[in-house]
């Protein structure tokens, strides 16, 4: 079982963030597309499509974001897991067929008023990982994620103060 362990260990990238809200808000700002598309993008100036959004275990989000540079990337999220308001696992690809998806998991817990989040990134392989590292910066858009989400629960609560 140890050498499991730390298989999964050589191919996972874990980042962890403190956000500013209960973690009731920072779960629903994944529910819906709408709530989706104002922070997942990992840049500036991004603005994402949604082409499919099902919030249940088995169900998608197919999106595509235009990056502030005119590209467009794809990406696929098949949810695995939802556990209001504590956990999703989610599959993530650039396409539905993607023969590599990324096994993501967000824990969240609460912390007083505010909620550790914590997302695991889980590859097919150490090589994976590696290259995602290497070629997406994979740790560093994990961190862009948290960040963004901490400033839409941030936005989001002072709305409604």
């Amino acid at each position: 079982m140890a050498s499991e362990a730390s298989n999964e260990a050589d191919r996972e990238i874990v980042v962890s963030r403190i956000i500013e809200g209960p973690r009731r808000l920072v779960f629903d700002a994944f529910t819906s597309a709408s709530h989706l598309a104002q922070w997942c993008a990992p840049w500036e100036g991004s603005k994402i499509t949604t082409h499919a959004f099902d919030f249940k275990p088995g169900g998608v989000w197919d999106a595509t974001i235009q990056g502030p540079d005119g590209r467009s990337y794809p990406n696929h999220w098949r949810w695995q897991e939802i556990v209001p308001p504590e956990r999703i696992v989610w599959m993530y690809s650039l396409k539905k067929d993607d023969p590599h998806p990324v096994k993501t998991t967000l824990t969240l817990a609460e912390r007083g008023n505010t909620t550790e989040a914590t997302l695991q990134l889980l590859f097919g392989s150490k090589e994976e990982r590696d290259e995602k590292v290497a070629k997406f910066y994979a740790a560093q858009g994990a961190r862009q994620t948290l960040d963004s989400l901490a400033e839409y629960v941030a936005s989001a609560q002072a709305a409604h103060k």
